[in-house]
C-alpha cells in the first residue's frame, strides 16, 4: 500500500488546469501546421496562420491560447494500492482548480445553478470528475478544460441495433454541419459508441482527450475515423467557417460494450484548441 497525500492531488491539478489552458498538445499544433500546407485558398491558409500565431503568442506570454479557459473535467485514475490520506480526494481536485484559475489568472466561468441563480462561483468550481480504481500504485490525472463554445453544439442519439455503419457517420457529419462556424473550427470530435445513455458521453469525452495523430486500434475504427474526417472536411466548413478543406483535425472514437437492444452515440465537439495535460503522481 502506498499512501499519498491529497495535497500533492491539489498542486498537481492545479499545473495541470494552467498547462492545459496555455499550453497545446504538441500533435494538435503540428496537425494545424499541417492544415495549413493542404490548403489552396488565401482566407483559410491566413486563418490557420494566425491560430500557429496565437498559439505561439499564448506560450511565449505566458497566457492562455484562449479566453474561454472552460469549465474544468478532471479524469482520475486511482490505483487500487494507493491509500490517500490528508482529506477527501474530490476536496482536493476541486482545492487545486481553484487555485489553478485563481493563481494563473483563468478566466472564471461556472456558476452555481444551471438556471435560476447564475451567480458565478468565483474560483471555476466545482470540476467535473470522472473517477476510475485501476491496479497499481500511482493516480493519473487529466485535466480537459472545456470552452462552451464547442461543448455547446455536442449531440447525442440512442440509436437502435438496426442502425447501419452509414446511419452513425451521417449523424456525426450531420452535427458538424450544423455546429458551423461556431465551435471555432478545424475542430476535434470525440464520438462516444456504446455503454448507455450517459456512458456514450462520457466516451466522446475520454475521445477528445486522446492524441489526435492516434487512431483506433480496432482496424473497423480506424476506417471509421478516417471516413469520418473525409466526409467532414467535405463539407467545407473550413477555419473559422471561412471555407477550405479544413473543418476537423481528427477524429476520435472510443467504444464500450452495451445492452442487446440499444447502440447510443454521443458527439463531443472539441475546437482548435482542444485541450488537455496528464500527469502520474
Amino acid at each position: 500500500m502506498r499512501e499519498i497525500d491529497v495535497s500533492l492531488v491539489t498542486q498537481a491539478v492545479k499545473e495541470l488546469v494552467i498547462e492545459a489552458n496555455k499550453i497545446l498538445p504538441r500533435d494538435l499544433v503540428e496537425s494545424i501546421a499541417c492544415a495549413e500546407k493542404s490548403e489552396s485558398g488565401e482566407a483559410a491558409k491566413s486563418i490557420l496562420g494566425d491560430l500557429q500565431a496565437n498559439i505561439d503568442a499564448a506560450r511565449e506570454l505566458d497566457i492562455p491560447v484562449c479566453q474561454d479557459t472552460g469549465m474544468a473535467v478532471i479524469f482520475a485514475e486511482i490505483g487500487q494500492e494507493v491509500h490517500l490520506v490528508g482529506g477527501e480526494f474530490e476536496e482536493a481536485v476541486n482545492r487545486g482548480v481553484s487555485l489553478g484559475y485563481t493563481d494563473g489568472l483563468l478566466r472564471k466561468s461556472v456558476v452555481r445553478d444551471p438556471f435560476y441563480d447564475r451567480v458565478n462561483t468565483g474560483d471555476n468550481t466545482p470540476a467535473i470528475i470522472h473517477t476510475r480504481i485501476v491496479g497499481g500504485g500511482k493516480i493519473k490525472l487529466t485535466a480537459a478544460p472545456k470552452g462552451f463554445g464547442s461543448e455547446n453544439m455536442s449531440a447525442l442519439h440512442m440509436f437502435t441495433p438496426s442502425a447501419k455503419r452509414e446511419d452513425i457517420i451521417g449523424f456525426v457529419a450531420d452535427t458538424v454541419k450544423k455546429a458551423g462556424s461556431n465551435p471555432c473550427p478545424p475542430v476535434v470530435i470525440g464520438v462516444g459508441i456504446g455503454g448507455d445513455f450517459e456512458y456514450c458521453a462520457v466516451l466522446a469525452k475520454k475521445a477528445l482527450c486522446r492524441p489526435v495523430s492516434q487512431r483506433n486500434s480496432d482496424e473497423f475504427y480506424k476506417e471509421m475515423e478516417l471516413e469520418l474526417l473525409e466526409k467532414i472536411n467535405s463539407l467545407g466548413i473550413g477555419p473559422q467557417g471561412f471555407g477550405g478543406v479544413t473543418t476537423a483535425l481528427a477524429v476520435n472514437i472510443e467504444t464500450y460494450p452495451t445492452h442487446i437492444a440499444g447502440l447510443p452515440v454521443a458527439v463531443n465537439v472539441g475546437c482548435h484548441v482542444t485541450r488537455h495535460a496528464q500527469r502520474e503522481i
